[in-house]
């Protein structure tokens, strides 16, 4: 009995008794200090040193990148960001084509989670599976196939080229957004389903009024990560938005960054860098909450 109790606690590395010695616990606790150490300068590092380069001059980041630490007060360089290189048209670019993704993302998204898991069609695992194989593709085996529709687009025949359309529509079609969306709905009571259908419900309602309400977790998740997989997209945004007036701040600041200050440039860099940053931090808890919710799977 006691040898049963005791197992669990020596399945790890070491043992409680092993971690009660001096000399292993200072061990331990150093190893755990310096992993964590070492993943924080490796992940927030680079933007801590991106925030305070961009408030020195180009003579002083080019003369001693290490020392921008101790003379960060270059705050023009921030305005000069918005006059010169007009960010705030880009960033408002950004957000127009950060939004329409994201709406589209969601719209594709709980039309086909909801079909496969709660309507459950007869060929809904057909479906299921054929998304779920896209995920083995790689995109850029895509790439040039949808380049062509969009410059084409069947039947219609129009060229949706430096609209948001060729970026947003793209950006619709998300397998994995798809399928942990199709997790959540499976996790929902089958009984209100029931319930709502023995009323007299049609799908439509039981999406409105049923489905949605319940899967709010699991909305702003998908919506979060459209968000910032469109804000830090650079290849497709590149190749369909061609007109520097719709290019969001992604495709734009590797073109204007070869005719800008460096200083400049690193404050422009900073403020594109810094909002899908933003928006992780402040929702992290929901995004592990609402993956870790869609993947209790209920059938």
């Amino acid at each position: 009995m006691s040898r049963a109790i005791a197992e669990p606690e020596s399945r790890g590395l070491l043992s409680r008794h092993d971690l009660r010695r001096p000399g292993t616990s200072i061990l331990v606790r150093t190893i755990h200090v310096l992993v964590l150490v070492g993943v924080v300068v490796a992940g927030a590092g680079p933007l801590a040193w991106l925030a305070f380069a961009s408030l020195n001059t180009t003579q002083e980041v080019l003369r001693d990148p290490f020392a921008v630490w101790f003379h960060a007060d270059e705050w023009s360089n921030y305005t000069a960001a918005f006059g010169t290189i007009d960010i705030g048209r880009y960033l408002l670019n950004t957000v127009v084509f950060a939004v329409g993704a994201c709406l589209a993302n969601l719209i594709v998204s709980t039309s086909a989670a909801y079909v496969i898991a709660v309507l459950r069609p007869r060929w809904g695992g057909v479906l299921s599976g054929a998304i779920l194989a896209t995920l083995f593709l790689p995109g850029i085996v895509s790439l040039v196939p949808l380049y062509l529709t969009v410059l084409d687009l069947p039947p219609f025949g129009v060229n949706l080229q430096n609209t948001y359309w060729a970026a947003w529509l793209p950006a619709a079609a998300n397998a994995f957004s798809i399928l942990i969306m199709v997790g959540f709905f499976r996790s929902l009571p089958r009984e209100l389903i029931e319930a709502a259908r023995l009323d007299g419900a049609g799908n439509l309602r039981m999406l409105w009024s049923i489905v949605l309400p319940l899967s709010r977790p699991i909305l702003g998740v998908v919506a979060l990560l459209s968000i910032i997989a469109a804000w830090k997209d650079y290849l497709w945004p590149s190749l369909v938005l061609a007109d520097a007036s719709v290019q969001p701040i992604s495709v734009a600041l590797p073109i204007v960054g070869k005719i800008t200050d460096l200083s400049v440039f690193l404050a422009a860099l900073f403020l594109a860098t810094i909002v899908p940053v933003v928006l992780f931090m402040v929702f992290s808890k929901q995004i592990l909450s609402g993956v870790g919710a869609s993947s209790g799977l209920k059938d």
